[in-house]
């Protein structure tokens, strides 16, 4: 269940805030380490140890969420040979903000190594207006997994699809070639969202690029192909091919948790990639 915070001060999210942060992961013998972990607040950066031979790192900002005004930048290497996860302490928790706030992801990952971005999703509170870009540029031999989350809000509190603009950018290139580059917006502009996503409350992209991938990626992809139709399923569904190398899975889901469950399951050869499971501590 998402947990309900209370709004920032009107002065603070009239301020808006900047932040830039750069991580960079290297191999070091059997080993991936952080190299370089920069952040200027609001971002923040974690590097936890764990029991594999990745490098993990999770993003947080102070104050606990996006208030009007913010924009936050995030540039990452991953060094050859590297395999790195980058995930979030919590929920991207975005609040009223007439102005805007955006995040972007600026990822390049070297030759024969493995980037994983897996956040928490991302939650936009009633009048929330929110665009992101996940850019990633690929090397020969590199692999990519990337899942993208976003909930129709606090429904809980009667702030279902409630915010006023919600944009999403993916840009993927495998050595200077674009292989993915979208861009979906959720606006009430285009009429009114409640209405347009009907029973679904969460919706993910989940991406698969990369030969360390290829058995993960037939087994999804043969699993999509085989689900039954069933009228008014918890569940929405499908899997495209994405060049010779990748796999695009989309999911709308009734529940957050129903998503999450699916998305996991999906995920679930992640941990035997990394050596640790990183979702082993937050059970």
């Amino acid at each position: 269940m998402i947990s309900a915070l209370p709004d920032p001060s009107a002065e603070a999210a009239s301020e808006g805030r900047a932040g830039v942060a750069r991580l960079a992961f290297e191999r070091s013998g059997p080993r991936t380490v952080v190299r370089t972990a920069l952040a200027h607040s609001p971002l923040r950066l974690l590097t936890p140890r764990n029991h594999g031979h990745a490098a993990w790192a999770y993003t947080s900002s102070f104050g606990g969420g996006l208030v009007d005004g913010d924009h936050l930048r995030l540039d990452v290497d991953v060094a050859a040979g590297a395999t790195a996860l980058l995930a979030t302490q919590g929920s991207n928790r975005v609040y009223r903000s007439p102005h805007g706030c955006r995040s972007d992801l600026h990822a390049r990952v070297g030759a024969d190594a493995l980037f994983a971005w897996v956040p928490d999703p991302t939650v936009c509170f009633t009048d929330a207006r929110y665009s992101q870009t996940l850019d990633v540029s690929l090397a020969a031999g590199a692999s990519l997994v990337l899942a993208d989350v976003v909930t129709a809000g606090r429904s809980a509190r009667g702030e279902r699809w409630a915010f006023l603009h919600y944009a999403s950018r993916l840009r993927v290139a495998r050595e200077g070639r674009a292989l993915l580059d979208e861009k979906w917006v959720l606006d009430p502009a285009h009429g009114a969202l409640p209405a347009r996503l009907g029973r679904f409350d969460a919706l993910a992209t989940v991406l698969l690029v990369g030969p360390a991938l290829a058995s993960a990626r037939e087994g999804l992809a043969e699993r999509v192909a085989g689900l039954p139709v069933k009228s008014r399923a918890e569940e929405v569904i499908s899997a495209s091919p994405l060049g010779e190398d990748g796999l695009l899975l989309r999911v709308a889901a009734v529940s957050l948790e129903t998503l999450l469950s699916t998305t996991r399951e999906w995920l679930s050869f992640l941990p035997g990639l990394l050596g640790d499971d990183p979702w082993a501590r937050r059970v």
